[in-house]
């Protein structure tokens, strides 16, 4: 069975956003139509404030949490901001859902999992018919997280400083993979 579902996992700061923005440069470059969302750290002066929220096509961005946020669940020292989630990322992963090739989740973690709407939308991610490319959490134990880990169709990739290149290459092989048999039919 072709893996639909391409989950790349690993340690805080090996650098699964930078792979998962690679790989979506490598598709895009084959003319595929990738969209979702994208989180990354926001630093002010050398310490690390928040992570903002960014649609892969529209660019817009808006706060997934923040130390400066004054509501919403917390993890760890910062506050979720569900609402900007909600109009950000879960909207740029349904419309990628919806009208193009591959759908791109980074991540399903602690801090989004908190929003409803964003645990709907990647369960709908999941069930599609596209490919999906997600970050997911490396430790978190959750109902969801372990559903899709599950999954026939997952194949999980756990980055390390030392794979990181290799992993690329792989990721890449196995997405043209699954979107060249999608062509075919």
């Amino acid at each position: 069975m072709k893996k639909r579902l391409l989950l790349i996992t690993g340690s805080p700061g090996v650098g699964k956003t930078t792979l998962l923005l690679k790989v979506t440069e490598a598709l895009k470059a084959k003319g595929y139509r990738v969209g979702g969302m994208i989180s990354r750290d926001v630093r002010m002066s050398g310490s690390r404030v928040g992570f903002e929220v960014t649609n892969l096509n529209s660019d817009k961005k808006g706060w997934l949490a923040s130390v400066h946020q004054e509501r919403g669940p917390q993890v760890g020292k910062y506050r979720v901001d569900i609402d900007d989630l909600n109009e950000v990322g879960v909207k740029a992963i349904l419309e990628a859902c919806e009208k193009l090739d591959v759908v791109v989740i980074d991540e399903i973690g602690p801090m989004e999992l908190f929003s409803e709407q964003f645990r709907e939308t990647v369960k709908k991610a999941v069930e599609s018919k596209k490919l999906v490319v997600s970050t997911i959490h490396w430790k978190m134990g959750n109902a969801l997280i372990d559903s899709i880990k599950k999954r026939e169709d997952a194949e999980i990739h756990i980055l390390t400083y030392f794979n990181r290149e290799h992993m690329l290459e792989t990721i890449i092989r196995e997405a043209l993979d699954f979107l060249s048999k999608v062509d075919a039919e």
